[in-house]
């Protein structure tokens, strides 16, 4: 069941192609939003009608649905032919936040596991008009800025890098001294042609990357203070956090931190973290406390001068 969900995924990556091909660019008014959004992200997703008829910028809203993967590439495909493109909305730093981005990063995984070949090679090194696809398949799915290419394709290189990564823990390294598993590609990534695993498998298998995967493995391991967050990132977490206070107050640094480490129920499992949490704490209310008390001795000065220039 899952392979054929894959295969679908696939499928609907190659019918947005098929799309783009056949070069009915949707029209989107003057809604590019070149410059970031720095209001709260909107709690559903915003959306711009891109009809031929109706070339009006007029957005409407739709209740956010949870699914990633097959279930991202439908609602895409979907959107595409009722002609209606998301509004990614951005932060005042310019990051993308809310439901729009939430799911268009989803989109952008689907397009760097089906789309760019499964090869040893760095993303630097991939034709340009493998990336070119990606960003025209983004722009013809969401309404975003020609300014935003170069974070959208950053995020397509990291998915591309990850998916390597995980592929190769997950079904060849487990595998290395049984060759026979290795002949077939895995049963969730039917869309990988042939010619390309077996070049793929055969490149994780040499003494060269065994000694750099060792040597990343060692450092990994050395990374403490590891964060909870997933996909959603900091970006998201400071959206949750913006929700629950007031209008224009700034989220503390150590808040995000410590935040960033706890579970659902509020606590810190890893015992690194939690101590370190303790000593950010500590430090903070030392900091808060000594602004306190310049804030008053610094009354208290102005104070005794003025009374010295009365006297």
């Amino acid at each position: 069941m899952v392979s054929k969900s894959q295969n679908k995924e696939a499928e609907a990556s190659k019918a947005t192609a098929g799309s783009m091909a056949q070069g009915d660019e949707p029209k989107t008014g003057s809604v590019e939003l070149e410059k970031s959004t720095q209001s709260k992200p909107s709690k559903r997703m915003r959306f711009s009608s891109t009809s031929q008829k109706d070339s009006s910028t007029a957005t409407f809203v739709e209740e956010p649905k949870s699914g990633r993967g097959i279930s991202t590439m439908s609602r895409v495909v979907k959107r595409k032919i009722e002609k209606v493109k998301p509004v990614v909305e951005f932060n005042k730093d310019g990051k993308p936040h809310g439901e729009a981005a939430v799911e268009m990063q989803s989109f952008i995984g689907v397009l760097a596991r089906t789309r760019v070949p499964l090869v040893d090679k760095k993303w630097k090194q991939l034709p340009k008009d493998v990336k070119e696809q990606i960003w025209e398949a983004v722009q013809m799915s969401y309404v975003i800025g020609d300014s935003y290419k170069n974070l959208v394709l950053q995020s397509a290189a990291k998915k591309w890098k990850d998916f390597k990564y995980n592929v190769t823990r997950q079904y060849i390294l487990p595998y290395a001294h049984d060759r026979e598993r290795l002949r077939e590609t895995p049963a969730l990534y039917k869309f990988i042609e042939k010619s390309q695993w077996d070049a793929f498998v055969a490149s994780r298998l040499t003494p060269d990357f065994e000694a750099k995967h060792t040597e990343q493995k060692e450092r990994r391991e050395k990374l403490e203070y590891n964060h909870r967050l997933s996909r959603k990132g900091y970006v998201g977490l400071t959206d949750q956090l913006v929700e629950t206070m007031p209008e224009g107050q700034e989220i503390d640094r150590a808040v995000l931190w410590k935040k960033a480490r706890e579970d659902k129920t509020g606590n810190i499992p890893d015992p690194k973290s939690a101590e370190k949490a303790k000593l950010i704490v500590s430090l903070t209310n030392s900091v808060l406390n000594l602004k306190n008390r310049v804030f008053y001795f610094g009354i208290d000065v102005v104070y005794l001068y003025i009374s010295d220039v009365i006297k």
